[in-house]
């Protein structure tokens, strides 16, 4: 689904990633370990596009990112979901319309889709607070909404990027429980995550594979956890 064989990517001259090579197939589910600034966000962009490799080749669906135009991105990028690390929201429009923002870009009916977001608001726990604004939201209400707009287009692909970062141990397991749910469906998981507990809680539940970037390498780190 997204290859990337012998990626490297730098900034400024400096490279930060080298001879990265990475298969995330269909129902896999991945971490990416390692220190901040080692490259984790670097690599999740370079996954869905956002970021074009210095050299090696980034291929997703079996197509070259540099042999895709602007529109083939957009429509590309539907098929991955990206949960950020620093959850933006319109804070004049309500969870809700939030979670919705994916379908309205779209251009997806979103009478037909009613039914779908009210299902989803749900499962994500907030039915309560649909109306809320975001401001209102505690640090487990904005995570578990940027869950739920990540995959409102039924992506095939989700990658988080340290989505329990800035919650308590409870709400952590919580956001875990829905990301392993998620893979139970066929969905190909993975998290950038520094919370060396929250992937060995995982480990026990699902077959994973643990990533760790190091000196700007990425390696197997299953052994060492």
């Amino acid at each position: 689904m997204i290859e990337l064989e012998n990626v490297a990517y730098g900034y400024g001259g400096g490279e930060l990633l080298s001879d990265v090579s990475l298969n995330l197939h269909a129902g896999s589910f991945h971490f990416l370990i390692g220190p901040s600034g080692a490259g984790k966000t670097t690599l999740l962009k370079l996954c869905y596009g956002a970021l074009l490799p210095t050299s090696g080749t980034v291929t997703l669906f079996d197509r070259n990112v540099r042999d895709l135009e602007r529109d083939d991105i957009a429509m590309t990028r539907r098929r991955v979901g990206v949960v950020h690390q620093d959850c933006q929201f319109l804070d004049h429009l309500s969870v809700s319309d939030n979670i919705s923002l994916p379908l309205m870009v779209s251009g997806r009916d979103l009478q037909a889709e009613a039914a779908n977001l009210k299902e989803l608001t749900s499962w994500v726990g907030l039915t309560e607070r649909a109306g809320a604004l975001p401001p209102e939201l505690s640090g487990g209400e904005r995570q578990r909404a940027a869950l739920a707009r990540a995959i409102i287009m039924s992506p095939d692909v989700i990658l988080a990027d340290e989505p329990t970062g800035n919650v308590d141990w409870e709400m952590s397991q919580r956001l875990l429980r829905l990301l392993l749910e998620l893979n139970r469906m066929g969905k190909t998981i993975m998290i950038a995550t520094h919370d060396l507990a929250l992937v060995r809680a995982a480990k026990s539940q699902v077959q994973s594979r643990v990533l760790r970037i190091s000196g700007g390498r990425l390696q197997s780190a299953g052994a060492d956890l």
